[in-house]
């Protein structure tokens, strides 16, 4: 059985909408410093630890993912919906691909291993077109 999960409410933020939009905006997946070099113009006082502690947030309600591609760095999206990733080995470039080939994979391995299966993510490693022309 499920349990309820209570979502902390958080008081409105420009800071933190500001961060969304940015995330929203690109293509990218950005680190925390990539955001917060964007944003300090508009925020003097603007610090690392408030761009981690909002994305932590954004990441809590929902409307941010961290991608872990291996590299030191996370990076940050707002495309919350399912979607796979190619990773670029040489260069830690992150490209969204749309194409879903198993929609019902969640269903498939939840019934067959009585997993409570809430989501899943799939990511593919190689070299991007970028690197490969560079070679």
């Amino acid at each position: 059985m499920k349990q309820e999960q209570t979502v902390k409410q958080y008081r409105q933020s420009r800071q933190r909408a500001r961060l969304l939009a940015i995330l929203r905006a690109t293509e990218s997946h950005p680190t925390a410093t990539w955001l917060y070099d964007r944003l300090k113009a508009e925020f003097p006082s603007l610090s690392l630890g408030t761009v981690y502690r909002n994305l932590a947030i954004l990441i809590e309600q929902g409307l941010v993912r961290k991608i872990d591609s291996g590299s030191t760095f996370d990076r940050f999206e707002a495309k919350t919906a399912p979607h796979y990733h190619l990773i670029c080995n040489k260069c830690g470039k992150i490209i969204d691909f749309e194409e879903r080939f198993f929609p019902e994979i969640n269903y498939i391995i939840s019934n067959s291993t009585n997993f409570d299966i809430e989501s899943h993510r799939i990511d593919f490693f190689g070299t991007c077109a970028d690197c490969r022309s560079k070679s």
